[in-house]
């Protein structure tokens, strides 16, 4: 693989970034949507999550090999330091990293920005996924059993979470 670049998603980048989404929605229970965004709305998810929290996006040959990023846990005031994140990589680009490269740089924009852990929903039964969040320091803390219904089957959905700085972990154990 040549060379790996990440940088900010901007708004332009939103047709190669839905591309890579779109099958994860069309026929995955991965994305728990069932239509996949129009392009407007991707961008749109881009500009705002961009803002709040971070949206990245790697390439390899000025070619978007994936992206990840951070949205609000909850809405409510009291998660406002909680981070949800996620991340997709283009099937030509599996297993060659991407993803941990993009995580390791989303944790420490997210870091710099105040925000205190990071979580992630991962659909079961999915190994990659599960494989990737543990390599870059998720642990576990449960499932919601099916809480969740697509292509006519119901889905549990695993939840992990990981400081994003070291102090985190400290004062947690303090």
């Amino acid at each position: 693989m040549s060379e790996l670049t990440i940088r900010a998603a901007t708004a332009s980048d939103a047709a190669e970034l839905r591309e890579i989404y779109r099958p994860i929605v069309e026929e995955t229970a991965i994305s728990f949507e069932t239509d996949t965004p129009s392009e407007a709305e991707f961008a749109e998810r881009i500009l705002t999550y961009g803002e709040s929290h971070a949206w990245l996006v790697a390439e390899v040959d000025n070619r978007s090999a994936g992206y990840a990023y951070g949205s609000p846990h909850r809405p409510r005031a009291a998660y406002r330091y909680s981070a949800e994140v996620s991340a997709y990589v283009h099937s030509d680009f599996r297993g060659n990293g991407v993803g941990r490269q993009l995580y390791a740089q989303l944790f420490a924009v997210l870091a710099e920005r105040g925000f205190h852990y990071a979580f992630a929903g991962i659909t079961l039964l999915n190994p990659a996924s599960v494989g990737l969040h543990e390599a870059v320091g998720f642990t576990k803390i449960g499932v919601f059993p099916e809480v969740g219904r697509k292509f006519d089957q119901w889905h549990d959905v695993g939840w992990w979470y990981r400081p994003l700085n070291l102090e985190n972990e400290n004062s947690r154990a303090s």
